[in-house]
């Protein structure tokens, strides 16, 4: 087979049938721009686990005055029970798994709020004997925090232990329920794809009905029938890959490091370095995707 002949065909291919060319790669390009908007959203789900699941900490409130949860009685913890806290956590028991620990109090806590909320009128209605004194646990394990809640919870003065991965639990289920939804979608993107890619392959071969009924009759092979179509697919569904590609470079060179992370200092996001991994996967997608729908169409074509 001729490469020459190849490539001659799929061109006239792709111009007779520009308008449904162009609807390939728009489709394409849409369906594949979610599929890697998807990975990028999985990929930041696991840049932002291990950067702040080894930063969350375990926060030992103490009772206030206003307290009436776990051993407290609106009785505020008095500096026997406070002390009896630091000897715990300064125990054989827990020090191998504690990296640090350190007390707010009162004050400590009221501070940290006002710069928390600076400028919001809740600051105004808060004293700092609403807000409990704090011991906050740093583990060398995030995982083990189950050992601070058995050797802390139920003590004298403590109002309740909290491990702060149950608030990023949260935050992580809604991004992974984001990221299975744009899944879905570009599952339907694709399954959309696949029958525009077929469509415009039978309109092809059905405009070009002649020539290939002289080409049978002539003798030619199937495979060699068959593969201008393919590759008038592949170049198609090539090509919107490749933007595909580029929307996604521009939606984390402009969106999120243009403007996230300018945002949100505080956070970790993936970079541009981090998403090329994701940028073949995308273009083998795209060309399987074209040649498998381009094959299917043109056999049964040939088979009528």
């Amino acid at each position: 087979m001729k490469m020459s002949f190849v490539l001659i065909e799929a061109w006239n291919g792709v111009r007779r049938n520009i308008s449904m060319v162009v609807s390939v790669i728009l489709v394409t390009l849409v369906s594949l721009t979610f599929v890697g908007s998807a990975a990028l959203l999985q990929l930041q789900i696991g840049n932002m686990k291990s950067y702040w699941y080894d930063k969350a900490q375990v926060a030992v409130y103490l009772c206030t005055q206003y307290s009436t949860l776990g051993a407290c009685d609106q009785q505020e913890a008095s500096a026997e029970q406070i002390a009896a806290v630091e000897t715990q956590l300064d125990s054989d028991t827990l020090t191998p798994y504690i990296d640090e620990w350190y007390f707010e109090n009162h004050d400590d806590a009221y501070a940290n709020f006002s710069q928390q909320f600076k400028g919001s009128p809740v600051v105004d209605l808060v004293t700092p004997d609403l807000l409990p004194q704090t011991f906050w646990v740093n583990l060398k394990d995030p995982t083990q925090s189950a050992l601070v809640f058995e050797a802390l919870g139920g003590m004298s003065g403590v109002e309740s232990v909290i491990d702060q991965r149950s608030y990023l639990d949260g935050i992580f289920a809604t991004l992974n329920a984001a990221s299975l939804t744009a899944v879905g979608v570009a599952v339907l993107m694709l399954i959309a794809a696949a029958l525009l890619i077929a469509t415009t392959i039978r309109l092809s071969a059905f405009s070009r009905r002649r020539e290939l009924a002289i080409m049978r009759l002539v003798g030619a092979s199937n495979w060699y029938i068959q593969t201008p179509f393919i590759v008038e697919g592949v170049v198609a569904a090539t090509i919107g890959s490749v933007l595909a590609c580029g929307a996604i470079a521009g939606i984390v060179v402009f969106f999120v490091d243009g403007y996230l992370a300018a945002a949100l200092p505080t956070t970790s996001f993936i970079t541009l370095a981090d998403v090329v991994i994701v940028f073949p996967g995308l273009l083998l997608a795209g060309a399987v995707l074209a040649a498998t729908s381009a094959y299917v169409a043109i056999s049964r074509y040939l088979r009528v």
